[in-house]
């Protein structure tokens, strides 16, 4: 009995080993190498169903390399979390190994960190930078192309070597069945066990022997991966900072961005930089960003810029000089026998109050030779006014002109949301006729006429940005300042490009404008500053 019990034994202990293996439960291996939550997958499905270029990507890709969709996934959620980590190589299921090291590559790049700057938290603009890195991509699983057969070999080998521990157990099972009540095993069936042995011992040397071939494989192609990495990423952040300021050039804030879904605000963004006005973003930029500096520095009910000194009893202009009187008690007197006769030194200003109640209405020529930097300059002023009309909660109307039967209209209503598409057609209507003055200004009248006839806004502010001269009926002209006497309105003139002829006494621009001024230089915003001050 103790003889056929230690044979039974013995076949036991052999297996032991295998018998372990088979009956420990393994863990699942994660396919993606960014650890994530249902919420970072719902975000990459939600982006992915929305985004037809990810899915063409995905199948292009998938046409010569495996598991593609796994890294895009990775790719996104790295650029897309708000602190993204990688898991331990060991957590992978061997066939995504290429893909475990192409992330980690990424993310330990300082590039990568440049790029979730302009990505984080932004699931088009995580998208838009796999996007951008689709060639790169393609690189880099070239170079890892060989590492990526070697990882294959390896699961197999893995799964081979699972499967030949299993063979061991079921054998052991069969032979503990066919061992009679004194525990001897029959010799067929201590063969079979030895067997099983074998193979799960040479599955098991297969898949170290794998495993060592393919981490050689991925340590080859590191390098090939970390250069293709850096400059598809460097890549990428260019393009995400492109995109960024093109949308704050044109005004577009993140919560109107968060509200488009993918395909809208990819199409917005490709008029954006294709459309006609797409090359002068930076110069409408520029313009918007001057234009709030302007608001910010102006102070209202102050008498305006400083230009001199000037005597008074104004306390809030008394110039320093004059104040340091009062910390020397002997002069205290005399400070205030100034004061009594008015005789203090002031700060001298000029400037003109801030009046404006009704519309800011922008009439811009769009006639033939407005075409190229003009147009640019005439309509980036004419949206940084609308951002003014916006901040004083006044209503704005864009009226653009050329010949007399070519007008068209643009109104925004004061604290109402626009539609950013209604915008950009107004920044990139262009009649390319001649010039009339007669039928945009007296449109622009006729509207703020409406205007205080429904709601009893007067004052308001016309600008007529042009670089033409036309000549105007003297009929039209009484018409045009008995409205200007009824209604109180403003007209600020802007002469593009014309080295100050339009300036010149007489003209028609300085009839017809109460406030004139040229522009010669077409780089520079700062010469409509004062406009932003006044408006």
């Amino acid at each position: 009995m103790g003889k056929a019990l230690s044979k039974l034994r013995e076949v036991t202990q052999r297996a032991g080993r295998w018998l372990g293996l088979a009956e420990t439960p393994t863990a699942p291996k994660h396919t993606n190498a960014i650890v994530s939550d249902r919420f970072d997958q719902m975000a990459w499905r939600d982006t992915y169903d929305q985004a037809g270029a990810l899915r063409t990507l995905a199948e292009d890709l998938n046409d010569r390399y495996d598991y593609t969709q796994d890294l895009l996934s990775d790719v996104f959620l790295g650029a897309y979390k708000a602190a993204p980590q990688v898991r331990e190589a060991a957590d992978m299921d061997p066939s995504r190994a290429v893909n475990h090291q192409v992330i980690a590559t990424m993310m330990a790049s300082p590039e990568f960190t440049e790029l979730r700057r302009e990505t984080a938290g932004d699931a088009y603009a995580a998208a838009m930078a796999v996007l951008s890195q689709g060639e790169g991509l393609r690189t880099m699983l070239e170079c890892a192309r060989d590492a990526h057969d070697k990882a294959r070999e390896q699961a197999a080998a893995q799964q081979a070597a699972a499967e030949a521990a299993q063979a061991v157990a079921d054998a052991l099972d069969a032979a503990g069945e066919h061992a009679d009540d004194k525990g001897q095993v029959p010799a067929e069936q201590a063969a079979a066990v030895a067997e099983a042995i074998e193979q799960a011992q040479a599955a098991d040397a297969a898949a170290a022997a794998a495993g060592q071939a393919a981490e050689q494989a991925l340590a080859a192609a590191t390098p090939g991966i970390r250069a293709a990495a850096r400059a598809a990423i460097g890549e990428a952040t260019e393009g995400a900072r492109e995109e960024a300021a093109l949308m704050r050039a044109w005004g577009i804030g993140p919560g109107q961005l968060e509200r488009m879904d993918f395909d809208t605000r990819s199409r917005l963004a490709a008029r954006l930089r294709s459309g006609r006005l797409g090359q002068f973003a930076e110069l409408i930029g520029r313009f918007r960003q001057m234009a709030s500096g302007e608001r910010a520095r102006r102070v209202e009910h102050a008498p305006g810029e400083l230009v001199g000194i000037t005597l008074g009893d104004d306390l809030g202009r008394v110039i320093p000089s004059e104040l340091s009187q009062l910390g020397v008690p002997a002069l205290r007197p005399v400070f205030a026998a100034k004061y009594a006769e008015a005789r203090l030194m002031l700060y001298d200003s000029r400037g003109a109050q801030v009046t404006g109640q009704g519309a800011i209405i922008a009439c811009v020529d769009t006639s033939g030779s407005m075409a190229g930097h003009r147009e640019a300059w005439a309509k980036a002023c004419a949206l940084a006014l609308l951002d003014q009309a916006r901040t004083a909660k006044r209503d704005f109307v864009g009226i653009l002109f050329s010949s007399a039967q070519q007008v068209r209209t643009f109104r925004f209503h004061a604290g109402a949301s626009y539609d950013i598409a209604t915008v950009v057609e107004f920044a990139e209507t262009f009649f390319n006729g001649g010039t009339d003055f007669e039928t945009p200004l007296s449109a622009a009248a006729e509207l703020l006429a409406a205007e205080f006839n429904a709601e009893g806004r007067a004052r308001g502010d016309i600008v007529l940005i042009t670089d033409g001269h036309c000549g105007v009926r003297e009929d039209w002209m009484r018409e045009w300042n008995e409205a200007k006497a009824a209604l109180d309105f403003r007209t600020f003139g802007i002469s593009i490009g014309d080295h100050g002829r339009a300036t010149a006494p007489g003209s028609v621009l300085d009839a017809l404008c109460d406030n004139l001024r040229s522009i010669d230089d077409l780089t520079d915003t700062d010469a409509a500053a004062d406009l932003f001050r006044v408006i």
